[in-house]
């Protein structure tokens, strides 16, 4: 068991933790969920001993290992892919390396009688001993497994980490501290710069982690299917709920209801008493029983009445001009990178009032025919018209990340901010919780939710009539993102919406267009009309399905094929049988290396060749093995 014990941390006269207690136990799955800035993020820094607290301490068993996946980090731009994810095996990288040097040294020695000879023989058999605890070969094979679950493919193994953007080199932290297999293994936003499939992937690995997980994540599917534990951090306190994510919704509001219900029972019983005790006041003869009935009164321990939790953002989008009819159109277009065609001869029509909702696969097209039509990228044939008196607004689905770091708060707002909106930017800034010395915060000192609303509130000072905005739930804790759908629903503009997110999406837009094999279709309704006519219970599966139908296209023949079937299982099991001798073999020369005295006999050099041919023999198997396993597992 691991306990947090009175945890307290204070910033100036605000109070962010408040004597914080809770235990945590193994095979815990804990989702840590509350409002952007309420102190969940500083909560997993003391729990990883990266900060420490005001007051309190963690009591955990000695030797605990604790990892911790933060959304910052450094890696060695300069590495392979593989190697840099290696780098988390750094004593068995350099058990083996001393390893090898030993060999090559004692290979290019020829004075054997001499006590500098002996010292090497004896530090070979003591570091060959300590090697027996690694499989170097079964931590590479582990390595390239996880890579491969975040989405890497074998030939990015082998390029370096700066080829690489922002989104996938956190996959390489993540697998990093995945392969490390700490006791406790927490995840900040694990999700943001993850595809679908990985989604999936890491959901499935977290349930079956032989440790306790904890994450913080805005995913509430991803919750849904990971966590059977919810702590909401809120008012510097914690609600401990061990229950998946929608249960614990549902426990929440019940506990609501029964405090407001005893709330208000005591209300009226408390003004009962009042109305009592002023009645009897006003006769002599009664007054020392009101006295009495009043002390009690006074000792009657009162219930708080139930408040909505924390401050809340308040979004409202400027007054909009008003547009033409046709709002944009989108004429045969075609877009294409090099000789990749994303899609060809689309035609797309927005009129005033439309609330559209464009989705699809990733790689579909959606956010490059946004970019299209916000004149942001042209188009390869084809044309967009304008249509009369069109204002528009576009939010990247980076939007966070294309803010100056080197600018304050206040001067990203200033510097957005049309001359007669100049005046309200301390105003709209606060309602988007941002005041007093908040607006003097370099961009590089916030977080991802703090930048994300930075941009959202730079964005609604300017008035439009057409708004695009491209997965702009991003970094948006749960309470935000319906804060911000409430205030979209009530936009009088035209409004196009890139999302994966259904909870979001839902009676959010009147019109759906599905991007998929480079066309479009359209569905006159809402995300859920959508996904039940495409018989579909969640946009995971709208994600999945290209991918599904290709594997289905490509594999249907061998996965109708017993005898493929057949022929793959044989294939492993002689595999399996090699392996097995190899390690025997090495097992046998693992006793004979360990042993001082082997190095004296004359043919030890032999033997050290024959060793190291062994392991390479042991790796080849393995990666043959996994490889094969690989496509197994695809029939």
């Amino acid at each position: 068991m691991y306990y947090v014990r009175d945890i307290s941390v204070k910033y100036g006269e605000r109070v962010l933790l408040d004597d914080i207690s809770f235990m945590i136990s193994p095979k815990d799955r804990i989702g840590l969920i509350g409002r952007n800035g309420a102190g969940k993020s500083t909560l997993l820094k003391i729990i990883a001993g990266q900060s420490g607290p005001d007051s309190g301490m963690l009591e955990f068993p000695s030797k605990t290992t604790v990892g911790y996946l933060r959304q910052e980090f450094e890696l060695n731009e300069s590495q392979k892919v593989i190697d840099e994810a290696m780098s988390c095996h750094e004593e068995a990288l350099n058990l083996q390396k001393h390893f090898d040097d030993l060999n090559i040294e004692i290979c290019s020695r020829e004075d054997y009688e001499s006590d500098s000879y002996q010292k090497l023989l004896e530090d070979l058999a003591h570091i060959s001993g300590r090697l027996e605890h690694f499989n170097i070969v079964s931590l590479e094979v582990e390595t390239m497994k996880i890579l491969r679950g975040l989405g890497f493919s074998d030939m990015d193994f082998q390029r370096q980490v700066s080829e690489f953007s922002g989104g996938w080199k956190m996959r390489i932290e993540l697998a990093k501290l995945l392969l490390r297999k700490p006791d406790i293994l927490m995840l900040d936003e694990p999700t943001n710069h993850l595809d679908i499939e990985s989604i999936i992937w890491l959901e499935n690995y977290l349930v079956d982690y032989p440790g306790t997980v904890i994450v913080i994540s805005h995913d509430i599917q991803f919750l849904e299917n990971v966590c059977n534990r919810i702590i909401e951090v809120e008012h510097g306190d914690i609600d401990d709920y061990r229950l998946s994510y929608h249960n614990f919704l549902a426990e929440k509001e019940k506990q609501k209801a029964i405090r407001l219900s005893a709330f208000e029972n005591q209300q009226r019983d408390i003004a009962q008493k009042e109305k009592t005790i002023n009645r009897f006041m006003a006769k002599a003869t009664k007054t020392k029983m009101a006295q009495s009935m009043q002390k009690q009164l006074e000792k009657v321990d009162r219930i708080e009445a139930p408040v909505d939790t924390g401050k809340a953002m308040h979004i409202r989008f400027a007054e909009v001009p008003r547009s033409g009819r046709e709002v944009v159109r989108a004429l045969d277009v075609s877009k294409s990178f090099g000789n990749k065609s994303v899609f060809a001869h689309l035609n797309i029509t927005i009129e005033r009032g439309d609330r559209v909702a464009f989705v699809g696969q990733n790689g579909q097209g959606k956010t490059t025919m946004a970019k299209i039509i916000a004149g942001l990228l042209p188009a390869s044939s084809g044309k967009i018209e304008e249509g009369s008196n069109m204002h528009l607004s576009y939010y990247a689905q980076n939007q966070s990340e294309l803010l100056d770091l080197k600018s304050t708060v206040l001067d990203v707002m200033e510097d957005k901010a049309p001359e007669e909106m100049r005046s309200r930017v301390r105003n709209i800034l606060g309602s988007f919780l941002f005041s007093g010395d908040d607006v003097d915060k370099k961009v590089s000192v916030l977080s991802g939710g703090e930048r994300a609303r930075l941009a959202m509130a730079s964005l609604i000072m300017k008035p439009c009539n057409f708004l695009i905005l491209d997965e702009p739930t991003n970094h948006l804790d749960i309470y935000s993102k319906e804060i911000l759908k409430d205030a979209l629903k009530a936009y009088q503009g035209t409004l196009l919406v890139i999302s994966h997110d259904r909870e979001f999406l839902g009676g959010l837009t009147d019109k759906v267009i599905e991007f998929k094999d480079g066309n479009t279709k359209e569905f006159l309704g809402d995300i859920n009309y959508f996904l039940g006519k495409k018989k579909m219970d969640n946009m995971r599966e709208v994600d999945m399905q290209k991918t599904v139908s290709e594997a289905s296209a490509t594999n249907q023949d061998k996965k109708n094929d017993p005898e493929e079937t057949r022929k793959l299982r044989k294939q492993i099991a002689t595999v399996e049988k090699q392996i097995s001798k190899l390690e025997e073999e090495i097992a046998l020369l693992d006793i004979k290396l360990a042993d001082p005295n082997f190095y004296m006999d004359a043919g030890f050099m032999e033997t050290n060749k024959k060793y190291k041919s062994l392991q390479d023999d042991l790796e080849n198997k393995m990666l043959e093995w996994e490889t094969l396993s690989f496509d197994l597992e695809n029939l």
